[in-house]
């Protein structure tokens, strides 16, 4: 889900309890050019982000069923990284910090500002937005182009530079087979014309780091043909 309305228009959800507070952030967003859903609870609001693809998430801490903190880690363990900013009463340092700890992307402390909660959410938004450019998520993993860093389901792996760049283009190319000529060709020269054996030695390296330690094997081999990177769906 992501409704386009106008430029700039962004999916919202909205995960707070208090009726008054909530429609009113509903209201105020809608007539800003946004589509906006409002849930009242932990529970429900979870299975929204879980089911549904937003741009920004605006979350209370304390709800029924589901306390905001642990509505937020859920999230971040399953690897949606939705940027999520805190709405709440709870304004201490201690409380902040927290919040940000658990992997929120802002926090805004009530009562607010509207013109400062619609600047806040264009910002996270943004930021998220240049940030996915950078980044290739595949399933459990996930590639930083900027810092290099590669993670399965939240856990660093360290590659080589050689590794790195084969997962980078199987992540680009998930479900497609591969040959050991691209694979050389993409490496190393446009016109390879060498051994292709090599891939094998690489790509027994990168299986060994992506996969040895998880129940579901992703880098694939198809005999006579190639490798392909395969995600659950």
């Amino acid at each position: 889900m992501s409704t386009v309305i106008d430029q700039g228009a962004r999916a919202v959800l909205v995960i707070e309890d208090d009726p008054v507070l909530g429609k009113a952030v509903q209201r105020g967003l809608e007539e800003g050019g946004h589509c906006c859903t409002w849930i009242r609870n932990g529970r429900r609001g979870l299975e929204q982000a879980q089911a549904q693809k937003y741009d920004v998430i605006v979350l209370d801490l304390m709800l029924p069923d589901l306390g905001g903190l642990d509505l937020l880690r859920a999230l971040r363990r399953e690897g949606i990284r939705t940027p999520v900013l805190i709405l709440s009463a709870l304004g201490s340092v201690e409380e902040r910090v927290a919040g940000l700890n658990a992997g929120a992307d802002d926090y805004l402390v009530k009562p607010f500002a509207f013109p400062e909660l619609l600047a806040r959410l264009s910002a996270v938004t943004r930021r998220s937005f240049q940030s996915r450019a950078q980044q290739l998520v595949a399933g459990p993993l996930a590639l930083d182009l900027s810092t290099r860093r590669v993670t399965r389901d939240g856990r660093e792996i360290e590659l080589t530079p050689t590794e790195f760049s084969l997962l980078e283009l199987l992540m680009r190319n998930v479900g497609q087979v591969l040959t050991r000529r691209m694979m050389c060709e993409h490496l190393w020269d446009s016109d390879w014309e060498g051994v292709t054996n090599v891939i094998e030695v690489h790509i027994n390296r990168l299986r060994a780091k992506i996969d040895r330690e998880f129940d579901t094997q992703l880098l694939q081999t198809v005999r006579g043909r190639g490798y392909v990177l395969r995600v659950p769906s």
